[in-house]
């Protein structure tokens, strides 16, 4: 089946390339998000050094990767 022309001649991105694009959007708007709460939690845990670098990178990848792939999953019922 051929992928539908725009108005400039670009073709339009597949089911799978919106899929691709909202995670890969939303895993670094999450891992944002996580870098904020998770240095705030971890000050308040008391942590420094190595284990304070070790939970922040923790929450980020968690928090990026839950809010990627919820919106993924968005962007696949979307299509």
């Amino acid at each position: 089946m051929p992928v539908p022309m725009g108005p400039y001649g670009q073709s339009q991105p597949s089911c799978f390339g919106h899929l691709k694009m909202g995670f890969v959007m939303d895993c670094t708007v999450g891992m944002v998000a996580g870098a904020l709460f998770g240095t705030f939690s971890c000050f308040r845990m008391g942590m420094w050094g190595q284990e304070l670098m070790g939970g922040i990178e923790k929450t980020m990848s968690q928090r990026g990767s839950t809010f990627g792939t919820f919106t993924a999953m968005g962007m696949g019922i979307w299509c």
